[in-house]
């Protein structure tokens, strides 16, 4: 089974991979479409692009290809490559069949309602946000296994080599990684493990300095050595563990032992034409994206009105309505009812459509109360 197409959407800032042509990280800097014959590979580190593109010219699929990508992420790319968060996967199968991964981090067992309300019965955003509190079960490790053993064609050993290399022998700081330490040492100050080692001695790292991790390569071999074994049970469990446990955090040894990844059945939509397959709930992204070109689809665009007044305007407009559905009614679908099927509807969009004038509407004015005011018939909806 080989893949044509996949999407690997990470926690905070969802890089994306497409694999459609093999492409040399420099030409990224260029302003035309670039193309090639047979695979591309496209992500946030230009490091752990090429990570990907060795994959590829070695014979593995675009999930061998991501998740090698994944794991170096983890190394190059500190903002946002991670094994303690979670992610989504979008794969489109060579058959034809779309299958979407879930492996969001989860909330602890021992989770609670007031969790994040102080001493004084206050919301304290610091208790929603930093710190062992704030942390979630991490899913990242089991998805990317997952994923691999299920749709990849290599080993687990073989993919998360180059990420060990990478952590153990160290790699040149780009400008922007170098940048964002710099620009992130008042927070990592506020964490004295995150100080040292995210910063030179004290000092901030510079471009073109060579920053090692021998801790997170341990960490990988225990990962290439034992599979998910190796991160949610074992020493690397135990001391993160200990550590939670110090801190005042919720996450246990049950909650590692029963994380799973889910499959999902993927949201699809039709834009003029193209088929739009995405991430379903918990995911956001997917509902809101086909919703919101839903909307764009009643708009005649011409090509000159590129990037004009008229057309930020109604792309924001449309956007306000969008933001407003999705704060009000997307969720977690294991645990709350998500109205999918409306939300997804071409009527429904007609309706936001002809709400939105030539006049700016304040964001506090939009209110998510359309699905309340319209209603679908009963006919069958079809989708081709």
């Amino acid at each position: 089974m080989t893949q044509r197409l996949i999407s690997f959407n990470f926690w905070l800032l969802l890089p994306v991979f497409f694999f459609t042509s093999v492409i040399n990280n420099s030409f990224c800097r260029t302003k035309e479409p670039v193309k090639a014959a047979h695979g591309m590979v496209v992500s946030a580190n230009g490091i752990a692009t090429n990570v990907g593109v060795e994959i590829l010219e070695k014979g593995g699929n675009a999930v061998d290809a991501a998740v090698a990508v994944g794991f170096a992420l983890s190394v190059t790319y500190p903002a946002a490559g991670n094994i303690g968060g979670g992610g989504f996967m979008v794969i489109h199968l060579k058959n034809g069949k779309d299958v979407t991964i879930d492996y969001r981090e989860k909330a602890s067992i021992k989770a609670f309602r007031n969790m994040f309300i102080n001493k004084s019965g206050h919301f304290d955003p610091a208790l929603s946000q930093k710190g062992t509190t704030s942390a979630g079960v991490p899913g990242s490790v089991a998805g990317m296994i997952y994923a691999l053993q299920k749709y990849g064609t290599m080993k687990l050993a073989e993919v998360i080599q180059p990420a060990i290399n990478l952590a153990e022998k160290g790699f040149i700081l780009d400008r922007y990684t170098a940048h964002s330490f710099k620009e992130n040492l008042k927070y990592f100050k506020e964490y004295p493990s995150s100080f040292k080692k995210f910063t030179n001695n004290g000092h901030p790292y510079k471009q073109n300095e060579i920053f090692k991790q021998p801790e997170l390569a341990k960490t990988l071999e225990a990962i290439k050595e034992n599979g998910r074994d190796g991160f949610y049970k074992g020493w690397v469990a135990d001391l993160f563990l200990k550590k939670i446990k110090k801190l005042g955090g919720y996450i246990t040894q049950e909650d590692m032992d029963k994380y799973n990844p889910v499959e999902r059945e993927p949201v699809t939509g039709i834009y003029r034409g193209y088929k739009i397959v995405s991430m379903p709930p918990p995911s956001s992204g997917g509902i809101a994206l086909i919703e919101l070109l839903n909307i764009l689809e009643n708009y005649h665009f011409k090509p000159e009105q590129w990037g004009s007044g008229d057309y930020i305007h109604e792309l924001v407009e449309a956007m306000k309505y969008v933001y407003a559905d999705r704060t009000a009614y997307l969720g977690d679908h294991d645990f709350v009812k998500v109205p999918e099927k409306e939300l997804l509807s071409k009527k429904y969009a007609g309706y936001i459509f002809n709400k939105i004038t030539n006049k700016a509407t304040p964001a506090s004015e939009i209110k998510a109360d359309g699905l309340s005011q319209y209603h679908e018939s009963n006919e069958t909806t079809h989708y081709s």
